[in-house]
């Protein structure tokens, strides 16, 4: 496993680009159409939408990259999202979004709120260990022990993120909805994944 996820480390520094610094300071007078959403301090009130606090800043860059293309090819390349790639376009410069990255990496991400044991034990299981029977790789390998993710790598944290967007994410991975992740791996690995085991696994991380 510790092989494995050495590869897939090596492949995304690899597949990687290199993006630009950003200056939190500056990124915090960027955030006030954000704050809606998002919260704040990069919390977000709502679980549908995703907690940006503590999440890698190269990794929150990329993503906003990947919107804001979308927005403009149409939904043909990036990430095309109907809300966010709209308001990724209100970001004017690479520069811009760099900076509201630095300023929600630098940001304390709040505690999850499941509590479900069931659920928290059966996603614990899948992420640790996988399932070799159905090809499906433990996350461990890339999103780390505790769910912090691999900053260098480019995967992102996972701990304690809102168990809806989580879920969500894992669908739209799943379907081919969404599709900007790094050489396919996640979309492979979740058509391989139940409903069960997204729930389970959405509740696991979210209580991380």
């Amino acid at each position: 496993m510790k092989k494995f996820a050495v590869v897939l480390a090596a492949v995304a520094a690899i597949s990687t680009p290199a993006l630009a610094a950003g200056d939190a300071e500056a990124g915090k007078a960027k955030v006030a159409t954000c704050t809606a959403c998002h919260g704040a301090d990069g919390n977000s009130p709502i679980d549908l939408y995703p907690k940006l606090a503590g999440q890698h800043e190269g990794y929150l860059l990329k993503q906003l990259i990947d919107l804001k293309k979308a927005a403009t090819s149409g939904g043909k390349e990036g990430r095309n999202d109907p809300v966010m790639s709209p308001m990724a376009m209100m970001l004017a410069t690479e520069q811009d979004m760099a900076d509201v990255a630095a300023y929600y990496a630098g940001q304390l991400t709040s505690a999850g709120n499941s509590d479900d044991a069931e659920l928290i034990a059966a996603g614990e299981k899948l992420y640790l260990g996988g399932d070799p029977e159905r090809q499906v790789t433990a996350c461990v390998a890339c999103h780390g022990v505790t769910g912090q993710g691999m900053q260098l790598a480019g995967y992102p944290s996972l701990a304690g993120q809102h168990t809806s967007y989580l879920k969500a994410q894992l669908e739209k991975f799943r379907s081919g909805a969404r599709n900007n992740d790094m050489n396919g791996m996640m979309s492979d690995i979740s058509k391989r994944l139940s409903d069960d085991d997204i729930n389970a696994l959405s509740h696991y991380l979210n209580a991380q």
